[in-house]
């Protein structure tokens, strides 16, 4: 690992020339193996390398650091460069609220192995050593919070060319690093997934330029513009406009903004060791008339493969639909984060913990939430047992845990180490997932059985509990409806019952007997102290939802738990009144409880709050708050309002198996359960997936009383075909219809 000796603005260029040895035949392969305390670009020969973008990413760099390695042989000439291009990412550069930078460490470094074989075996490797020099490069400051700064007069491709003079470079030196820590790149690189044109550019009633891109991404504006050397045209970020000027507030301290400086020729800038969460750009400066074709919107996200796909004869459903699927890949950035664009960017547990199992039907993510995992694990390991707020886990080196009480276990966002493995393993059937989690599932589990009060409840202690009730005020977020002992334990029941079953899968008796009784304790001081005929502590949808669907209730109990929650629902106008931790489970548990029809009202309501409240107001994202902007048009008043936050989102599981239909009946739908239930407005619904086992697709119209059902699946994939009012029938392979009447017209 080497570092430049001058800083160069935190920007470095490393070089190193070499030639080729002779007398060993034509070059038959070659491979370059990178990675950076910050962020890197290879180049060789005057040539990026690779279209991959903020390498080796966020991980818990105090225990791992990911290296990329890219076949290189078309780019090897017999003098050969090698030029990495280093930037401060989230090794250090701004993270979390309080203006901090450099948490992990002072000092930017990078380390490169270039191997060449020849065509008699012969390999040639050159390293990172002090014979390499840096140098500037043209970017002179780079934030992923703030934006980048270039300067076109400094820009050229030479440095990473043979015969490159070097002025103004200097010598490296070596870090003190352990190469134990360098791990293989195991989940997709980030690169650009897509490029939009503005469709707007206009004038604001401050007389400021505005840009329209028409949808909320995560990215920057690739910019190419002609003008006098020296002059700057700075471009602003921001996802909303309020009273027509940009709405930064909701960004906080992120500057978001990139500044160019122009070279006297066409240049053409794409800041590529920043990002930024924007639907809008205010941009000054511009020498002369600004045309659409001087800018483009560039998306990134990791490089995920599609897999599931939904379509309605609602339009409004179908754009929420959407939302949720550009909020996913916007902030599925390396890892999977709450927002693009704020002073935060982290990777919430809680937010993940709800939408896994959106995320695994939408996108193949088994490899990327298994990356994720690994770090969750090494954080917990060094940590007591303790699933942190935010994995990697930055609050730890801030003076407070980013406002919060000291980091200990919390319900929903500490069960992300149990929930999300559990859900890749329903997604895609691989239980070695639950093998390399099973040791951090079960010691979150045995750290919350250690905070159980004497009754046996999880009652004390620091709770987010149902996060962002929209019934809790904008300033404080926390203060929901939801008894966050309630939540909390039901929390705890449902982990403790999916660890006895991953250990009973994994064939580990005693574990399973453990976590078995454990669940059974939890359930017994659930009931006996928050259930009273059916009625629950605080009665609250949240509350109904969570026990509900984690089965902690039974007989009558059950029963009158789901008339109360239809009933609840019915009172709040079929308008949402749950937050984080009841979103996900509430129309499951309408439709377990034979609320079907509640289900779909509360999916299809149009007024505030309301999944579709946002679409009618131009959302292309998934919002944080159910409100985050008001119907006059205002932002909300809570000093956190973000644009694109999946969590919320997380409703779209239920669409697909509820709605389309798809289900996995054995993890990772080796055998399926075709269950589509109709309801609401919807004629007609189209869903497909991608799995393991094949492309399976339901398409369901339904005309007065005659539902009719289109399946297409798999050869060698069984399961069950359950319509309503019909006895379960065996699902066939290939394209099958069936139409029935439905007793009672939906």
């Amino acid at each position: 690992m080497i570092s430049a000796d001058l800083d160069f603005d935190g920007a470095p260029l490393f070089r190193k020339e070499f030639t080729l040895g002779r007398d060993h035949g034509d070059v038959t392969a070659a491979t370059l193996t990178v990675s950076a305390l910050g962020v890197v670009e290879p180049w060789i020969n005057g040539q990026r390398v690779s279209g991959d973008l903020l390498t080796p990413g966020w991980s818990s760099y105090e225990w791992r650091l990911r290296y990329a390695t890219y076949d290189v042989r078309h780019l090897i000439g017999p003098t050969t460069v090698i030029g990495l291009a280093v930037g401060n990412g989230w090794y250090r550069g701004r993270l979390g609220w309080t203006g901090k930078s450099a948490l992990y460490g002072p000092e930017l470094g990078t380390i490169a192995q270039l191997d060449v074989t020849f065509a008699d075996g012969t390999t040639q490797t050159i390293v990172t050593d002090d014979t390499w020099t840096a140098g500037p490069s043209a970017v002179t400051a780079n934030d992923l919070y703030d934006g980048q700064t270039t300067d076109a007069r400094r820009q050229h491709d030479a440095w990473a060319r043979p015969n490159h003079a070097g002025d103004g470079w200097s010598g490296v030196h070596h870090l003190d690093f352990d190469r134990d820590l360098l791990t293989p790149y195991t989940s997709p690189p980030v690169t650009r997934w897509q490029s939009l044109e503005p469709v707007s550019i206009t004038t604001s009633p401050s007389g400021k330029t505005l840009v329209d891109f028409g949808q909320n991404i995560v990215g920057w504006i690739r910019v190419e513009v002609t003008g006098p050397a020296g002059h700057e045209v700075t471009l602003r970020h921001a996802e909303v406009l309020e009273h027509g000027e940009l709405g930064v507030r909701p960004l906080r301290t992120a500057k978001a903004t990139d500044t160019h400086i122009l070279s006297g020729h066409a240049d053409v800038f794409e800041p590529t060791l920043t990002f930024h969460g924007f639907r809008y750009a205010e941009i000054t400066g511009w020498p002369g008339e600004l045309r659409a074709e001087n800018l483009r919107a560039v998306a990134i996200s990791s490089n995920l493969q599609a897999t599931g796909t939904f379509h309605s004869s609602n339009e409004l459903l179908n754009t929420f639909h959407d939302n949720v699927i550009r909020g996913m890949r916007g902030n599925f950035v390396d890892i999977p984060t709450d927002c693009p664009q704020r002073d935060e960017r982290m990777g919430w547990t809680g937010d993940i913990a709800a939408f896994a199992p959106t995320a695994a039907f939408l996108y193949d993510v088994e490899a990327f939430l298994a990356e994720w995992l690994r770090n969750l694990a090494l954080e917990q390991a060094h940590h007591d047992g303790i699933i942190a707020y935010v994995i990697p886990d930055v609050l730890k080196y801030l003076d407070t845990p980013g406002g919060f009480p000291a980091t200990e276990s919390t319900a929903v966002w500490s069960d992300a180490g149990v929930w999300v493995p559990w859900a890749l393993y329903q997604a895609y059937g691989n239980a070695d997932i639950l093998a390399a989690q099973f040791e951090s599932m079960t010691a979150h589990v045995r750290r919350v059985e250690s905070l159980l009060s004497p009754n046996g409840l999880w009652d004390t202690g620091f709770q987010f509990g149902d996060w962002l009730d929209p019934d809790a005020p904008p300033e404080n977020p926390a203060k929901a409806k939801a008894d966050t002992g309630v939540v909390a334990t039901a929390c705890a029941y449902h982990s403790a019952s999916l660890v006895a079953q991953a250990a009973s899968i994994l064939h580990k008796a005693a574990e399973a007997a453990e976590f078995t009784a454990l669940a059974a304790r939890l359930r017994a001081a659930f009931n006996g102290q928050y259930v009273d005929q059916g009625r629950i502590v605080s009665d609250c949808t949240t509350v109904y939802a969570l026990a509900i669907v984690f089965g902690l209730l039974d007989g009558a109990d059950l029963t009158a738990a789901g008339d109360r929650l239809a009933g609840l629902t019915e009172e709040a106008g079929y308008r949402i009144s749950t937050g984080f931790a009841g979103t996900p489970f509430i129309t499951d548990a309408l439709t377990m409880t034979g609320h079907v029809g509640h289900a779909y009202r509360l999916l299809l309501e149009e007024s505030c709050p309301s999944w579709l409240y946002p679409v009618t107001m131009g959302a292309t994202t998934v919002w944080e708050r159910w409100d985050s902007m008001l119907p006059d048009g205002t932002i909300n008043p809570g000093q956190m309002t973000s644009f694109n936050h999946y969590a919320l989102g997380a409703v779209a599981d239920w669409m697909h198996r509820v709605v389309g239909g798809i289900a996995p009946l054995t993890p990772g739908y080796g055998e399926l359960l075709i269950a589509p239930q109709p309801g609401g407005d919807l004629t007609e619904v189209d869903t497909t997936l991608v799995t393991r086992h094949g492309r399976v697709a339901v398409h369901w119209s339904l005309s007065g009383d005659r539902f009719t059902v289109q399946t297409d699946i798999p050869e060698g994939v069984g399961g069950v075909l359950r319509l309503p009012g019909q006895g379960d029938q065996p699902l066939r392979a290939g394209v099958n219809t069936m139409t029935v009447s439905l007793s009672v017209p939906v």
